[in-house]
Formats: structure tokens, sequence, C-alpha cells
């Protein structure tokens, strides 16, 4: 559970940090936009590419936390040992979701934008980086499926 905590911790203060790169970001675009009447070229991009990381990468904080969006209508009307096995049906089901369309789908992707060296127009970023969030969260998830899976 002690590594658990720290990599919460380092997935925490990452979202913190994105979050408040895109708020500078955002508040730097309205400020050029409307202040200084000429705006910036490469806020926009940003933005969106932050928005990509904190969105992605909350997904995979909320899932270790177990705070995502369940339906328990039926489990709940369940006994406890059937409640149980409907728990690691559900993780051993988001662990192959993470595994075949995050680590590996998003694996391609980044690969696939890598090998074909696609930049961002703005940024002149690899979009191979922005895509990397992809690989990085499936696993985190798989990390945190698993480590339920241990304490059913």
């Amino acid at each position: 559970m002690e590594l658990r905590n720290k990599v919460d911790l380092v997935i925490g203060r990452a979202l913190i940090i994105i979050m408040a790169i895109m708020v500078v970001n955002v508040l730097w675009q309205v400020f050029s936009r409307y202040i200084l009447g000429s705006p910036s070229s490469f806020t926009d991009e940003l933005a969106r590419y932050l928005m990509i990381w904190l969105g992605v990468l909350g997904a995979a904080f909320v899932a270790g936390k177990n705070g995502h969006v369940a339906i328990d209508l039926i489990p709940s009307k369940l006994n406890a040992k059937s409640q149980k096995t409907v728990k690691k049906v559900v993780a051993i089901l988001i662990i192959l979701f993470s595994l075949t369309a995050l680590v590996i789908g998003g694996s391609r992707l980044v690969y696939i934008t890598y090998v074909l060296q696609q930049y961002s127009p703005a940024l002149q970023l690899p979009l191979a980086i922005v895509y990397l969030v992809l690989p990085i969260s499936g696993m985190l998830i798989i990390y945190y499926k698993i480590l339920d899976l241990k304490n059913l």
C-alpha cells in the first residue's frame, strides 16, 4: 500500500501542476486577446494538449481511488460472495480494456506518430509526446486494478 500511496501522490501532484499551467495559459490567452489585442498563437494548442493529459491521467487517478461512475443497482441486491465475484469480473474487464485500448493501442499511436515525425502546428511539439499519456494511463489503471484484485 505504501507504493500505491506514493503513486497516488505523484499523479495527484502532476494533475495539480497540469491544471495550474492550463489556468495560467488560458488567462494569458484571454489577456493577450482582449487586453493586448493580439492573441497568442500557441495558447489554444497548449490548452488542448493539457486538457488531454488532464482528462486521461485524471481518469487513471480516479480509477485508482475507485471513484469512477458505476451503476450498482443489481450488485447491491446480491449477497456478499456474488458482489465480490462481480467486482472481480469488472476489474478484469477494466484490465483487459486498459491493456488493449490504452496500452497496446496507445503505444501503437505513439509509435506511428513518432515514426512519421508528426509535430503540432504552433508548438512544434512531437505529437508522440501528447499521445504518450494513453499507455501511461493504461499501465496505471492496470496497476490499480491488479492491487484491487489482490485486496478482494
